[in-house]
């Protein structure tokens, strides 16, 4: 009987813990689990990314209604002297580096503070760099940005024009980006250095388009022509692009004029796109159809949009330029159904 007690206890002494098969049979099966769980948890996260990205839309939408409801009309993109019209008319064409329309929402968005130590109408390389780089959390997607990485740095660009034809080397002051742009319309008024070409003031066929400021350049009023209203919507609010995300290629990230200063009203593209044929919508980062004035996301196969009626909705990566064309211009007249 000794000897089997012994026996037995030598066996339960054996039989503690682990063999190598067992463990590793142990491992493979948490990586099998690991390996069901984590995609999972990955769209649980882009979900959740995608809800915020949501909400800030409607936020900033909310803004311009607020901003609507003060001044009568949608903010300017920027403003923008006019160019020639007729032959005997010999307007300067001149782009103003005052403050894009993101500056005049602050207010509207619990930013007064910040509002205050800017100037509407002052030099936007004027302000202090604190100014330039405050990056608003609300005016970013968290699938792209986050506040401490949204700041494009000083740098000298080479610039071309719609037509990709070179125009010069130009020095652009720092500041924050965004992943909000407004809508300005589509291609329909040209891109080809003609006066009628949609990013000058008074052109685009958007809901916050270029505007003309009262005034010419050695006098430039505090107030602006070309006002947007609700009225001006003449397609439906519901059926007209407000806001949207704007196409940025992976390499462009905080790179002028695809991701650069969204606060300064010279680049058009860093805080303002258009959509239609010509300018389709990016089916991805990555894409090579999409261009510089394209709409386009980080989210997979959708792009968010901020409705003129205040809504907020995913639009399919998917969608034909010719719908978009019909959401982007407030006044086409053409019924866009389904979309």
């Amino acid at each position: 009987m000794r000897r089997i007690a012994g026996f037995q206890r030598q066996r339960a002494e054996h039989r503690d813990g682990f063999t190598l098969i067992e463990l590793l049979v142990v491992i493979a099966v948490i990586g099998i689990l690991v390996a069901l769980t984590l995609p999972a948890v990955q769209q649980a996260r882009s979900a959740a990314r995608r809800m915020q990205c949501s909400n800030n839309l409607k936020q900033i939408a909310l803004a311009a209604h607020s901003f609507h409801d003060t001044y009568g009309a949608f903010p300017p993109a920027r403003l923008i002297l006019d160019t020639p019209r007729t032959p005997n008319d010999t307007a300067t064409r001149i782009a103003m580096d005052e403050p894009s329309w993101l500056v005049r929402l602050l207010p509207f968005m619990e930013q007064s503070a910040l509002h205050e130590r800017w100037d509407e109408y002052s030099v936007y390389g004027t302000h202090p760099a604190s100014v330039r780089n405050q990056a608003i959390p609300v005016f970013l997607c968290p699938e792209r940005h986050s506040p401490d990485s949204a700041v494009a740095p000083d740098k000298t660009i080479r610039i071309t024009s719609p037509c990709g034809c070179p125009v010069g080397v130009q020095f652009s002051p720092g500041g924050a980006v965004v992943d909000y742009v407004a809508n300005h319309g589509d291609l329909s008024p040209g891109a080809l250095g003609r006066p009628t070409d949609f990013y000058w003031g008074g052109n685009g066929t958007g809901v916050i388009i270029s505007s003309r400021p009262v005034g010419d350049q050695t006098a430039i009023g505090r107030n602006w022509l070309d006002r947007i209203s609700m009225s001006d919507v003449s397609d439906g609010t519901s059926n007209s692009i407000l806001i949207g995300e704007p196409h940025v290629p992976r390499e462009k990230d905080l790179t002028t004029p695809f991701n650069g200063p969204a606060y300064y009203g010279r680049h058009l593209t860093n805080f303002s796109r258009i959509g239609g044929p010509g300018v389709p919508m990016a089916h991805n980062p990555g894409d090579p159809r999409a261009g510089l004035y394209s709409f386009g996301s980080s989210h997979a196969g959708v792009v968010q949009f901020a409705f003129a009626d205040g809504s907020v909705r995913p639009v399919s990566t998917s969608l034909s330029s010719r719908i978009l064309g019909l959401l982007t211009n407030r006044q086409d007249e053409q019924v866009v159904g389904e979309f």
